[in-house]
């Protein structure tokens, strides 16, 4: 057991929360119980993720993506007051981490990533490792870039959509950014990347990607993004012997 507080802390200060500048809060957004020795975490603080969480007897919800997002209606109505309503009426925590836990050196989204796929990190694009969100790497050895969509489609259980850039050969250098981050493309080619890894995909992206000469793979804004918050559940399992279940609630996107 540890006080719901001391844990909001020292998830701050691991991830350094206070220094980024993001789209949402990062960090306690619905405060419940004080105690906590259940935390439940998932990528998205979706219905059906609060509804698992009040079936475990979950203390503190962990997500990546929560609540109040910049532009969003104010007014906690419909949807969002039916979310916030099962926190404060099950006394549940709700914690979230958005850029934090894209950049953390270990245990954040882009970290896990290339651990399962296996890339050798060598830097960020964009700053220094645990800061920057383009990371940048080599595979073990050059594939051609159907092999390596193969390879993230049996690390990820999901089947990546790949835009062939013509002319361009096997990947070894590759660059990655989960989730949403397609707009990011242009930085991965500028820096000499084969190929770049990311979640979603846009209609310009295509065209980017064949007229720069980069491959794209849109790996699914989901599936990249399902490992840091399971790394930051177990390692308070071994900070403060807490419970911890992750909660995968099925996501094509």
């Amino acid at each position: 057991m540890i006080s719901r507080d001391d844990l909001v802390r020292t998830c701050d200060a691991l991830l350094d929360a206070p220094r980024f500048k993001d789209y949402t809060i990062n960090g306690l957004q619905v405060a419940g119980r004080d105690r906590v020795v259940r935390v439940m975490t998932g990528v998205t603080a979706c219905q059906a993720l609060l509804d698992e969480a009040v079936a475990w007897g979950a203390d503190l919800v962990l997500v990546h993506h929560g609540y109040f997002w910049k532009n969003e209606p104010v007014p906690i109505t419909g949807m969002k007051q039916r979310r916030i309503r099962t926190l404060l009426l099950n006394d549940i925590n709700l914690l979230a981490y958005h850029l934090p836990l894209d950049a953390h050196a270990e245990l954040g989204n882009n970290a896990e990533l290339a651990r399962r796929l296996g890339f050798e990190v060598e830097g960020c694009v964009d700053g220094e490792i645990g800061e920057g969100l383009i990371w940048m790497g080599r595979l073990p050895k050059a594939l051609g870039v159907a092999e390596l969509a193969n390879h993230v489609a049996d690390c990820l259980g999901r089947e990546p959509l790949l835009i062939e850039a013509p002319g361009v050969g096997a990947v070894s250098r590759v660059a990655w950014c989960t989730g949403g981050a397609q707009d990011m493309i242009t930085q991965a080619w500028e820096a000499g990347a084969d190929a770049f890894v990311s979640g979603e995909i846009s209609e310009r992206t295509t065209h980017l990607a064949r007229e720069l000469g980069i491959h794209y793979l849109a790996a699914g804004h989901h599936a990249t993004e399902r490992y840091g918050v399971q790394a930051l559940g177990e390692w308070l399992v071994r900070e403060f012997g807490i419970e911890h279940r992750f909660v995968d609630i099925d996501n094509p996107a």
